[in-house]
């Protein structure tokens, strides 16, 4: 291990966390500077609403801060319960499930439908998992878990996804995809892709993490936004710490398939419930993302738009995408390095991207939006990214 951490460290590909204190709206303070914060996912700026704030505050005085057990023992609360229900009205599904976080409930998911019932045999598999190339991390881990065969397509690519299914086609399937891509900011063609399972009889889950809240009627995410339903894609994921300003995830499906991963998904079955507080603060965020009354995810539309004209106008080299997700990319790890301590020296927090988390040769700046962001500071950023030294002329058109 101490080799491997050595070696990352001398590619310039280590990774180090740091401490950023929340001063409200879009600033931070990070090693003692105030930073505008265009790194984060709380995309509708729910996190420190006065309603998310007043629920959890309300139930962590009635019923303590921890939940003290697992679902399956003593931990499931009626919050907990409420909040299953109100997420499977959303999504239009006969229930939901909730996990801790979203790489649990991927884990957790992944390894009970696909190997609950079908464990390998002498080594060979017994299932199928075709994913796109570009899946989050926790996609891949799920279909290994599981032990699974897994196969990958081209990114974006639903005939190479039928390909892949067409070449095992004894195997029971399960095509797995992200919604909208987290490093790249584009959306999965998930009608292609319906189709292409409904053709084969293969089931596809949907990973939902950065377009629940933000895309389709009442912010039901991107599988809504496609004209999808629950026939189309039985199983759903969606996580409740990006545009819902909380933490957690859940999974949403038939009442068959959540039985089968209540019973099947360890990463449910052993693992303590989360906070009743939370999921209370969980079911007010909800509320406001169904029903928007302050017109937030229009105004994530208006800073999607002005950033990207701003950023034409400038001739940088943005990657196509029409959500919230708005990578620049560089090229090289060092050069998106020393692009984002530029912007730091600016006053701008943006996270530089690097392999492995992105191709070789594909480090980036993740920069992401909010609906708390002014137009003023979306202008000053543009502004700080024109000025930005030679770091960033790579990534000049």
């Amino acid at each position: 291990m101490e080799a491997a951490r050595a070696g990352r460290a001398q590619a310039g590909l280590l990774r180090q966390s740091r401490t950023c204190d929340v001063l409200g709206g879009d600033r931070r303070l990070v090693g003692g500077r105030v930073l505008a914060d265009f790194c984060g996912n709380d995309y509708l700026g729910l996190a420190g609403h006065r309603q998310l704030v007043a629920a959890f505050t309300r139930t962590a005085a009635a019923e303590g801060v921890g939940a003290g057990a697992a679902h399956l023992v003593a931990g499931h609360r009626g919050e907990h319960a409420a909040l299953e229900e109100e997420l499977a009205d959303w999504t239009g599904r006969e229930r939901a499930l909730l996990f801790s976080t979203g790489v649990m409930a991927n884990l957790g998911a992944l390894q009970a439908l696909l190997g609950a019932g079908a464990m390998p045999v002498q080594g060979r598999p017994d299932a199928l998992c075709v994913q796109d190339r570009l899946n989050h991390a926790s996609l891949i881990d799920g279909a290994h878990l599981a032990g699974a065969e897994l196969r990958r397509y081209p990114h974006a690519d639903a005939h190479g996804a039928a390909r892949q299914l067409d070449a095992r086609p004894g195997l029971p399937a399960l095509v797995a995809t992200d919604g909208v891509f987290s490093m790249d900011g584009d959306v999965a063609p998930l009608a292609a892709l319906a189709v292409v399972c409904q053709e084969r009889g293969a089931m596809l889950y949907v990973d939902d993490a950065h377009g629940l809240g933000v895309m389709g009627p009442q912010g039901a995410g991107s599988v809504a936004a496609a004209g999808l339903g629950a026939n189309d894609v039985p199983v759903l994921m969606g996580t409740l710490g990006k545009a819902l300003g909380c933490a957690g995830a859940f999974v949403a499906g038939d009442a068959s398939v959540i039985e089968a991963i209540t019973q099947f998904a360890r990463t449910y079955v052993y693992t303590t419930a989360m906070p009743a507080a939370l999921a209370a603060a969980t079911r007010a965020a909800v509320r406001l993302a169904r029903t928007d009354p302050e017109g937030r995810r229009d105004r994530l539309a208006a800073n999607i738009a002005r950033f990207r004209a701003g950023a034409a106008q400038l001739g940088l080299r943005l990657m196509p995408s029409s959500t919230a997700i708005q990578p620049l990319l560089i090229g090289s790890a060092g050069a998106a390095m020393a692009a984002a301590s530029a912007l730091e020296t600016a006053g701008f927090l943006v996270v530089a991207i690097r392999p492995p988390t992105v191709p070789p040769g594909g480090a980036r700046l993740r920069i992401t939006l909010s609906a708390t962001h002014s137009p003023e500071r979306i202008d000053a950023l543009l502004d700080a990214l024109g000025r930005l030294p030679r770091a960033l002329e790579s990534a000049a058109v």
